[in-house]
């Protein structure tokens, strides 16, 4: 008897996803709740368990295709006639349909080494980069995979790749000189929403930027003398975000239009603070959202932060913690960015750029004198946000991270 494993509901207002890979083979044993492919939305990728235990049956759909809720993804062979006669056909596989790591007499992969058991973040790198996990020889402990693995069976041409292309349309390297390569790659699910959102928005919004700059001394010192003991305390350590999401947050109730957004001829203001941190994951930018940022203290943001780190680079992060944020901190400053002009998110109606910190001469008290100093940038939507109102935003944000006291006394 066959049972079908169907596309489940994804969230709120998404209707398809597309299939990012097959984690499953026709004839490859399946245990209940054990995940059998991974589908990609507009946010993020999802992973699509067995209901039952059995032999997994025909493929309905390939890689890449778009499917939406409920449709038929695969089968699973629950009956001992049909999962036998698969695992047999499985099991009689001739030497030339054998894995490439058996043919070449390399050590093949542990059991425990599936698809649906490897880590979260070297299930990830197989998800993008294609690499068969079973082709592979571990290097972790017992044989397992690492992720250095996966990239460096990427990084090696294999035959398929000498192979002529079967794309009906002549590849412009065809005529390339030798040593010259061009490599053509789908485009993912969540990267071509990206694209289309942030095109989206430069297209809606009078979208303008303004600059400040701003003295981290303060902070840096408050930071140097606390970090040991805040990280035995909470056991997170002290960054310089939790710093910035609270005066944002306070910044924020002093010019509240930055904490709006535009709904048709409808202007809505927000009394809470849903702090959108942009975080770099393998498959691209996500956006998660701290809710209720206004009520946390520093422990509590930092916490946050780390663990939507984390779990971004896992893939775990789930699609209704990137809902929802009211305004949105971009801190391009830890891949080392002097100064940019961030894109609003939409609805959204401004987004703030922290950018690198530097030493840079400043006159103080008529001296001139070195200080660490960081570019601040805000993109707003000029339709709901004046310029005045910008640079207020910008100014009590200062304010505040030069004289972390404010902080403590909601000054």
């Amino acid at each position: 008897m066959a049972t079908e494993v169907k596309v489940p509901v994804l969230g709120e207002s998404i209707t398809e996803a597309s299939v990012g890979a097959w984690l499953k083979q026709p004839g490859d044993a399946v245990r209940a709740d054990e995940p059998v492919a991974s589908l990609e939305t507009d946010k993020v990728a999802i992973e699509v368990p067995s209901p039952v235990a059995g032999v997994m049956g025909e493929q309905a759909v390939k890689v890449g295709d778009t499917v939406k809720v409920g449709a038929m993804l695969a089968t699973i062979e629950t009956s001992g006639a049909g999962a036998g006669a698969l695992a047999s056909s499985s099991a009689a596989a001739s030497p030339a349909t054998a894995s490439p790591a058996a043919t070449a007499g390399q050590q093949a992969p542990a059991a425990g080494d599936s698809p649906a058991a490897l880590s979260p973040s070297v299930r990830r790198a197989v998800l993008e980069t294609g690499v068969d996990p079973a082709t592979v020889k571990g290097t972790g402990r017992d044989g397992r995979l690492t992720k250095d693995d996966v990239i460096a069976a990427a990084a090696v041409p294999t035959a398929a790749s000498s192979a002529p292309p079967t794309d009906p349309v002549p590849s412009m390297s065809a005529a390339a000189p030798a040593g010259r390569k061009e490599e053509r790659v789908r485009m993912t699910r969540l990267r071509q929403t990206v694209a289309k959102r942030l095109k989206d928005a430069q297209n809606t919004a009078a979208m303008l930027t303004t600059f400040n700059d701003v003295d981290m001394t303060a902070v840096i010192a408050a930071r140097t003398r606390y970090k040991d003991l805040f990280e035995k305390k909470h056991g997170v350590r002290l960054g310089f975000m939790g710093f910035f999401v609270k005066a944002a947050c306070m910044a924020l109730k002093d010019v509240p239009s930055v904490n709006g957004r535009i709904d048709g001829e409808e202007i809505v203001y927000h009394d809470y603070a849903d702090i959108s941190v942009a975080v770099s994951a393998p498959q691209g930018l996500v956006v998660p959202v701290i809710r209720d940022a206004d009520q946390l203290t520093v422990a509590g943001i930092e916490k946050a932060i780390g663990d939507f780190g984390k779990r971004a680079k896992d893939g775990t992060l789930k699609m209704e913690e990137m809902k929802g944020g009211t305004f949105t901190i971009s801190n391009g400053g830890v891949f080392g960015s002097l100064m940019s002009t961030p894109i609003i998110n939409p609805p959204q109606s401004a987004v703030l750029g922290l950018h690198r910190i530097e030493d840079r001469p400043v006159v103080a008290g008529g001296q001139v004198v070195v200080r660490p100093m960081m570019y601040l940038a805000l993109s707003y939507d000029h339709r709901l946000i004046d310029g005045r109102e910008a640079v207020t935003f910008l100014v009590a944000l200062k304010n505040a991270i030069e004289d972390p006291m404010r902080i403590l006394i909601d000054l």
